[in-house]
């Protein structure tokens, strides 16, 4: 483990934690030399990552849910005042899931009607498994909440849920499940934050204590979300993911082709004074860059920390 932490920053009273929304994605690891040795191991690209940038997002808790003993070695592999969001497996936000990622003595728990299915969804379950599922995801991240390492778990919903009864009683459902652990939200759907709704949809995620995921991305697809300022508990999140408008939506394509994009360094800047605009709202923003293809994210959250401090943040270490 290192002793190291990537520079925390802080605007008026607020910590800023910049960094990416994976550390491992192929691209970067294979394609880029950012990391000094391809021949690292794991835990050395972890440390590596750590002592640069004070928090990560975990994408690969969305594909397989993650294990107390996986959660443990991040632990063991970062320094005190780490940060990790963790992505929520998709079964538990209603997408499409891969059968094998489902925990193999739960494999029965699937009804039988639906055992043979190319993809598993939560409506497959009976009730008493999806309560098991959702205990074992929140059991599995003890290890990162009881050393303040939990920065939040990120629930991010799909194009097709709209806002309605049903499905605002799913959100607080989700906050139910997750106890006492930090929550934020991110709609696929502009719905959520259209003029009719977005009062009630704030409103619901402040009364909640989940924090709401503001983002930048492209625009003028159904699942297009504006660019929507607003801090509902005491911390914010955004999270970038590029301006890619020609793999946005398109199928059959991996997550660093969709979110292939360098932002230019106007683009970053104009993300400043809204950052700022966040701090003063919260006691702390996570800054995520989520285009993760080659060294696009970890150069832009390097930037866009570079463009804060020019504007008055201040670099510090945790603490």
């Amino acid at each position: 483990m290192t002793a190291e932490l990537g520079p925390v920053l802080r605007l008026g009273d607020a910590r800023v934690l910049t960094g990416t929304c994976s550390w491992t994605d192929a691209t970067l690891v294979k394609e880029t030399r950012w990391y000094p040795r391809r021949s690292m191991t794991a835990a050395e690209r972890l440390a590596y990552y750590a002592a640069r940038f004070p928090m990560v997002e975990v994408d690969s808790t969305y594909y397989f849910p993650p294990t107390p003993e996986l959660a443990r070695s991040w632990v063991e592999r970062t320094p005190d005042g780490f940060t990790f969001n963790v992505k929520a497996w998709s079964l538990l936000t209603g997408h499409p899931t891969f059968p094998q990622s489902l925990w193999p003595d739960m494999q029965q728990a699937v009804k039988p009607e639906f055992r043979d299915k190319r993809r598993l969804y939560d409506k497959h379950l009976e009730a008493d498994a999806l309560d098991e599922a959702w205990g074992r995801f929140g059991h599995a991240l003890r290890p990162l909440e009881e050393t303040g390492r939990l920065g939040a778990v990120l629930l991010q919903y799909p194009d097709w849920f709209t806002p309605k009864p049903s499905t605002r009683e799913v959100i607080a459902d989700a906050r139910r499940r997750l106890g006492d652990y930090p929550m934020c939200v991110e709609f696929r759907n502009a719905r959520w934050l259209a003029d009719r709704d977005r009062e009630r949809t704030l409103s619901q995620l402040e009364e909640l204590g989940a924090a709401f995921v503001c983002v930048d991305e492209p625009q003028g697809f159904e699942s297009s979300v504006p660019p929507v300022l607003a801090a509902t508990t005491n911390f914010a999140v955004v999270r970038f993911h590029g301006h890619n408008t020609g793999t946005w939506d398109m199928p059959g394509i991996s997550a660093a082709e969709r979110f292939a994009y360098h932002y230019t360094t106007d683009e970053l800047r104009a993300w400043v004074p809204r950052i700022t605009e966040l701090a003063a709202s919260s006691q702390e923003v996570h800054v995520l860059m989520n285009n993760c293809y080659r060294d696009y994210a970890v150069d832009n959250a390097t930037q866009l920390a570079q463009l804060l401090v020019d504007a008055g943040a201040e670099n510090r270490r945790a603490g």
